[in-house]
C-alpha cells in the first residue's frame, strides 16, 4: 500500500498522531482505541508496510516510532506538487484580474 493509502484511514492517521509525539509501545496505542488490540496491530502494519512507521523489539515489548525517510519522500512529493501548482496559480489570479478590470 502506497504512503498516502496508508494515510487515507482516519485511525491509522490518530497512530500517526500519536506517534508523533515519540515513541510508543504496542499496548499504549491500542489503549487509545475502542477496538481490539488485532485490528490496532492490523492499522500498524499498514503504516510499517507503507514506511510511514518503525517497529523495535525490546523484550516482550513492541515499540514504535514514526519513520522519518517515509515522510521525507511525502514532504519532496508536496514540495514538487507546490512548485508545479503555485505558477498555475499565479497565472489564473493574473487571468481573473484582468478580467475584473474590464
Amino acid at each position: 500500500m502506497n504512503r498516502f493509502a496508508a494515510l487515507a484511514d482516519p485511525t491509522r492517521r490518530h497512530i500517526v498522531e500519536l506517534l508523533g509525539s515519540g515513541e510508543q509501545a504496542a499496548g499504549a496505542i491500542v489503549a487509545n482505541f475502542s477496538m481490539s488490540a488485532p485490528a490496532v496491530s492490523q492499522h500498524l502494519k499498514t503504516l510499517r508496510e507503507a514506511g510511514l512507521v518503525r517497529v523495535r523489539v525490546d523484550g516482550q515489548r513492541r515499540l514504535y516510532s514514526l519513520d522519518p525517510d517515509g515522510f521525507a519522500e511525502m514532504e519532496a512529493w508536496f514540495k514538487k506538487m507546490r512548485r508545479f501548482w503555485s505558477g498555475r496559480l499565479d497565472a489564473l489570479e493574473r487571468e481573473l484580474k484582468k478580467g475584473e478590470k474590464k
